[in-house]
């Protein structure tokens, strides 16, 4: 993983810094249970986060991300925030949210992620101009122009 960390290791950064922020540490179990993978797994993967610089392990505070991995996590936390506003916007339900925001998140531009910020900003600034927008879509949220009920 030189450089950028890869999808599955970004998720683990994401989590590791939500975990200690919810409970004030995270313990290799906790992230298993929370992503859904063997002890193992999470194991084998803390490892080499941790030869690469993004954690550490303290003894009776479980992991500790360093700079660089607080960095890449506050990162795709954002960016997950940004969709998720975004999507709110649009009137996504939140199920379809989670899915989408999962498959796409790792993939953008940070230049990407930054105009959706900004676009969310000016729809949120300016609620007419959103609910035109809406109204030109068939005046249905989160819905596609054929009433099909089709996400966005």
């Amino acid at each position: 993983m030189p450089g950028r960390p890869t999808q599955s290791a970004e998720d683990y950064l994401e989590r590791i810094h939500e975990l200690i922020e919810e409970k004030g540490y995270a313990r290799v179990v906790d992230i298993a249970d929370s992503l859904q993978v063997r002890e193992a797994s999470v194991t084998s993967m803390v490892q080499r986060l941790g030869e690469q610089g993004y954690l550490n392990y303290e003894r009776y505070r479980g992991l500790v991300l360093t700079p660089k991995g607080r960095e890449v996590a506050c990162q795709i936390q954002e960016r997950h925030e940004t969709l998720a506003r975004f999507f709110s916007l649009l009137g996504i339900d939140t199920e379809t949210q989670r899915r989408d925001i999962e498959g796409i998140e790792h993939h953008l531009s940070t230049d990407t992620v930054r105009l959706l910020a900004d676009l969310v900003a000016f729809f949120e600034s300016k609620p007419e101009t959103l609910k035109k927008f809406l109204e030109s879509r068939g005046g249905s949220r989160g819905r596609s122009p054929r009433g099909n009920g089709a996400s966005v």
